[in-house]
């Protein structure tokens, strides 16, 4: 960290030293630029893509050299796939072959495959809705921000914030490490929130405790710095979080320390779960749920449905144990 903080990145970008390293410098430099522009992806989408394609070029090279891709072949793609699955679960390797995939298409239009091998990749199914997502319960919520409202050092009042922001609000993980200082409107009591989803802003109540939680923090806990994001890292460097999953350390190291073992999920999007069953039970409209947890449409909270067990069991029609004439 104090290197990326001299250098403003590190490790340093790695500078091509032969031919195949300055081919693949540049095969990868086009795709990046076919994802953006033609396809007006956004950065986090084809960064992953470009990384998945870095990966399956570096495997090449054991195979073939890396400029010569006109040989690449189906059994090629089904070895790295084989590889590269292993210890995978099957949403991550649907994601791994969507994105070989995607490569695979650019790698056909340019001109440098003789025929379109996506056609030949295989992802696992993987089928709509079909798991549950995992919730925390309201009692374990309430011992996680008892525990951590007793800690009174800086990174105490500082994750006690943060809870209480994704526990009231069931606020996305990003969403809270996006947060500036103009986003909190003290006179008014609101707080503002950019869904990065979205792209929408949202107006919503500021409550008292999250409001006083948050003041605490910025009087007694957050070290003097000029960035205008609310929560800091608590060691030096001193600066913002880089994105939502930074926060997955200390929410996890506060549900240790408050006892509670979850099943499931164990970071900040387990209490977003958690607020949507909270306005299930409350009888809250599908609309009014999809607004309170910025979504675009009414449909993308489908699979909190799921986490409404009481409701679904009332309604579940008795198996049969016996088959009569």
């Amino acid at each position: 960290m104090l290197l990326r903080l001299v250098h403003g990145a590190w490790p340093p970008a790695h500078q091509p030293a032969s031919a195949r390293d300055r081919f693949q410098a540049a095969l990868l430099s086009g795709y990046v630029t076919w994802e953006r522009e033609r396809r007006g992806l956004a950065e986090t989408t084809w960064s992953g893509r470009r990384d998945e394609a870095r990966r399956f070029l570096t495997w090449l090279e054991s195979h073939r050299p890396a400029t010569d891709l006109q040989y690449v072949t189906v059994s090629d793609i089904d070895a790295y796939v084989a590889d590269r699955g292993a210890g995978l679960r099957r949403m991550s390797l649907r994601g791994v072959t969507g994105y070989l995939r995607s490569f695979c298409r650019y790698l056909y239009a340019t001109g440098h495959t003789s025929r379109d091998l996506s056609v030949a990749i295989l992802g696992p199914r993987v089928y709509a809705d079909e798991a549950i997502p995992s919730a925390l319960r309201a009692e374990d919520i309430a011992r996680t921000l008892d525990v951590t409202r007793r800690d009174r050092s800086a990174l105490g009042r500082r994750d006690y914030a943060i809870v209480l922001l994704l526990a009231r609000y069931g606020l996305r993980a990003g969403e809270v490490t996006a947060l500036k200082l103009s986003d909190l409107d003290w006179r008014h009591d609101r707080l503002h929130i950019f869904q990065a989803k979205t792209g929408v802003v949202s107006e919503l109540p500021l409550l008292a405790d999250v409001g006083n939680a948050i003041l605490d923090y910025l009087q007694h806990g957050r070290p003097s710095v000029t960035f205008r994001e609310v929560f800091i890292r608590n060691r030096a460097p001193y600066r913002p979080f880089r994105s939502g999953s930074s926060l997955y350390t200390p929410i996890r190291r506060r549900l240790h320390a408050a006892g509670v073992i979850s099943v499931g999920k164990k970071g900040p999007h387990a209490f977003r779960h958690a607020r949507a069953v909270t306005l299930l039970r409350a009888a809250v409209s599908a609309k009014h749920i999809g607004d309170i947890l910025g979504h675009r449409s009414a449909q993308s909270i489908t699979p909190y449905l799921k986490l409404a067990t009481e409701d679904l069991r009332a309604i579940g029609l008795e198996v049969p144990t016996e088959v009569t004439r």
